[in-house]
């Protein structure tokens, strides 16, 4: 299993898959996903890409130290894969916490980034109450009982209907996240504000909300392609992992921008 280590020790599984030559792109996952949440895009990314997939500090084969995370060690975790790669730049694409990441790369590292997407996310993810409550809830009792009502929140009713063994799998990824890197990325989640950066944003940004996505909705979506100079703004009829439930449409929309 391939891993990098961060300068705090920690280590951070990845994947490399494609054709050497291609420019990267990075993906950054979800909470509670993993690397294989990206999946199903892999075939339309590698005609553009060779693509690094990671799973974030917390998640899957990475390292989940306890105590609370931080959207800047989220940040930098990114960064060090690519120094490690010998990786200077990358297209990236985020998805809810890994939206944020996706932000905050391009507010803190843009000569690193040639294109970025940021999907079902917001640039404040509220509120403090409620994650307050989910680091509450996973320590005490573990992501079992949570797993259900955050599925919910992923996929709209038509598609958990009609895509049981997706969301059964997605649900499997959930189950495996130690309750400690869940709940220290919530708090990473929680304690992010990056509102009054975004606006210095100047990497070729899309950004993709979710027409029926509860967690985070469309008006964070679209006050963040309202703060990026000429941003793009895609709309997917999907809940909150759109990059699953409207596959071909994200595909579409977001590989070949990032491709320029």
């Amino acid at each position: 299993m391939p891993t990098i280590t961060t300068d705090d020790g920690q280590t951070i599984h990845y994947r490399l898959d494609g054709e050497a030559g291609k420019p990267v792109l990075l993906f950054s996952n979800s909470l509670g996903g993993d690397l294989t949440m990206w999946d199903g895009n892999m075939p339309a990314a590698l005609r553009h890409f060779r693509v690094l997939r990671y799973d974030s500090r917390g998640h899957g084969g990475s390292s989940a130290p306890a105590g609370a995370y931080t959207i800047d060690c989220l940040g930098r975790d990114a960064l060090a894969l690519l120094d490690a790669l010998k990786i200077d730049k990358a297209a990236v694409c985020g998805l809810s916490k890994g939206g944020l990441v996706a932000q905050w790369l391009a507010v803190n590292a843009p000569e690193r980034l040639t294109r970025v997407a940021i999907c079902n996310t917001g640039a404040m993810i509220p509120s403090v109450e409620n994650w307050n409550a989910r680091i509450a809830t996973v320590t005490e009792k573990g992501l079992g009982v949570l797993a259900d009502a955050v599925l919910e929140r992923w996929f709209t009713a038509a598609f958990r209907g009609s895509h049981p063994d997706t969301v059964a799998a997605c649900k499997a990824v959930m189950l495996k996240v130690p309750p400690q890197g869940y709940a220290g990325c919530c708090a990473a989640v929680r304690d992010a504000d990056l509102r009054a950066d975004i606006g210095r944003i100047t990497t070729p940004a899309i950004v993709v909300v979710g027409t029926e996505d509860p967690a985070t909705p469309p008006a964070l979506g679209e006050a963040i392609h309202a703060a990026i100079p000429g941003s793009k703004l895609v709309r997917l009829e999907a809940a909150h992992v759109s990059n699953i439930e409207r596959r071909a449409e994200f595909d579409a929309a977001v590989f070949p921008f990032l491709a320029g």
